[in-house]
């Protein structure tokens, strides 16, 4: 599904999608759901996930800088923290905005 129009509404993420209905994720939800290696790590060819230590928040980590569309597929969220490597593909972000809970 794609999205029609995608803005920072206070500590929300508004998503209006292609078929008319509305997402509001909240940012630390997004944020937390952030599918970069760094925060979720990787998987080896054997199944064994590798990740580092997970990283302290800040107020920072859950106000947006800016967004940017990668293609036609998916956005990438700066955090005004300076963390920028995440891609949420607009399938990953319905999945993200449909499940429960706010954080």
């Amino acid at each position: 599904m794609q999205p029609n129009d995608i803005q920072v509404i206070g500590e929300e993420l508004a998503v209006k999608w292609g078929d008319g209905t509305e997402s509001f994720v909240r940012l630390a939800k997004l944020r937390k759901a952030c599918p970069c290696a760094g925060c979720k790590g990787e998987t080896d060819v054997m199944g064994q996930l590798h990740k580092g230590p997970n990283q302290p928040y800040s107020l920072s980590s859950f106000r947006i800088r800016s967004l940017e569309y990668i293609g036609s597929y998916a956005i990438k969220p700066v955090w005004e923290d300076g963390h920028a490597s995440g891609l949420f593909a607009f399938d990953y972000l319905s999945t993200v905005a449909d499940s429960p809970g706010d954080e």
